[in-house]
């Protein structure tokens, strides 16, 4: 059988893709930082940056402060002007979005809560958006990424009707599909701040690892072997219809009140407080929820300490029944009651999870800070962005 090896284009666009990448995560680079880090010869690498550079993908951007003798080292950067990318995390109550260079540098961003007034929310959110390009001096969107809740068609991109979700959701995309020259591409909220921890904040180490949302409703996100898995009509991690035991009632296919979400939405948590007899504040949204864990988290003793322990016991359950069907080997517990519980909570729901199943399972606190699905959105538009600038990491 004969061995067979890369031909010399193939090794070029190879090379290419990792020094474009290098550039990305790293930021301007020396000739002679690109040739350590890549292992490239001296030739291989002038011969890429002079393609690269009639590509008018990178530039000299300046020289290396470094003393030295003779002239100083030209530094080389992306072209980040070459593409923009959008991101857009869009929640019942609100709508978040940022702009950024190919570089991922930030150029505009803003959150507008839902409104009811002439042309709505979505009128609302493309005005600003062009407010916003039209003060980073951006005219062209190469990819914009939105963040929804609820289930994504994997064939059709669109959002699945559902009576429990703002009708603006679907027309916000149908009109920045309109009005955007570039991809629109829509995917599950949760699902992007998984892989915003899986870049950027508490799973860098890992490439399986189950997400578990804990906010207004509860989810999760399914990482395994470095891929985002959506399932087969893109509910992977669903886990507000799961079946477990403590809520007195069964799931439905249009109501999941019998299940995880009977235990951990945030109308549970706070009703899980207030039986525990500490203050939680009044209201239906997340926030109230987030408040009362976090203060408990603070000082985890007494009746405080009681509380977690159950909302703990209460996690654990649903975890034990994802660990015994995925085995990802690791849990990050993620959304807004999932951050304020920090290490205290995660600590607790480790203890329980031993007592519950043999699968050894790394419970760790989601890291990224602000909106981890704003955090996802950039990453997965920059990624689709790179791809079509760049070429396909054949190098994986």
């Amino acid at each position: 059988m004969t061995a067979r090896t890369a031909t010399p284009r193939t090794a070029r666009a190879i090379n290419d893709r990792i020094a474009l990448d290098l550039l990305a995560s790293e930021g301007p680079l020396t000739a002679a930082r690109l040739r350590e880090l890549t292992g490239l010869s001296r030739p291989s690498v002038a011969d890429l940056l002079g393609r690269l550079g009639r590509d008018g993908l990178v530039t000299v951007v300046g020289e290396a402060g470094e003393e030295r003798r003779g002239p100083n080292a030209r530094l080389y950067g992306l072209v980040a002007e070459r593409a923009h990318v959008a991101a857009l995390d869009v929640r019942t109550d609100s709508v978040a979005f940022a702009l950024a260079d190919l570089a991922g540098r930030t150029l505009a961003e803003d959150r507008l809560p839902a409104t009811a007034g002439p042309g709505g929310t979505v009128a609302a959110t493309l005005a600003a958006l062009e407010r916003g390009l039209a003060s980073s001096g951006v005219a062209t969107v190469h990819t914009a990424v939105m963040g929804a809740p609820g289930l994504v068609d994997p064939a059709t991109g669109a959002l699945r009707p559902t009576g429990s979700l703002p009708a603006w959701h679907a027309e916000l995309l149908t009109a920045l599909r309109a009005r955007l020259e570039g991809s629109v591409l829509l995917e599950n909220e949760v699902n992007l701040a998984g892989l915003a921890e899986h870049r950027r904040g508490a799973v860098t180490d890992r490439d399986s690892f189950v997400l578990v949302w804990l906010g207004h409703g509860v989810g999760a996100a399914v990482v395994l072997d470095g891929a985002l898995r959506r399932g087969a009509s893109g509910g992977a991690g669903e886990l507000g219809f799961l079946p477990v035991p403590g809520t007195g009632a069964l799931p439905a296919a249009d109501d999941c009140d019998g299940g995880f979400h009977a235990l951990a939405s945030s109308a549970a948590v706070r009703a899980l407080a207030v039986a525990h007899g500490l203050p939680a504040a009044i209201g239906g949204d997340a926030q109230a929820a987030e408040a009362v864990v976090r203060a408990a988290a603070a000082e985890p003793t007494g009746a405080a300490g009681a509380f977690l322990t159950e909302l703990a016991d209460r996690v654990a359950v649903a975890i034990a029944g994802v660990a015994a069907v995925l085995d990802p080997g690791c849990v990050v517990l993620g959304g807004e009651i999932g951050r304020a519980g920090g290490p205290a909570l995660a600590e607790r729901v480790a203890d329980r999870l031993r007592v519950l199943s043999p699968l050894g399972t790394d419970v760790r606190p989601a890291t990224v800070a602000g909106s981890p699905v704003l955090a996802g959105a950039l990453v997965t538009a920059l990624d689709a962005a790179r791809r079509d600038l760049f070429g396909p990491d054949l190098a994986r």
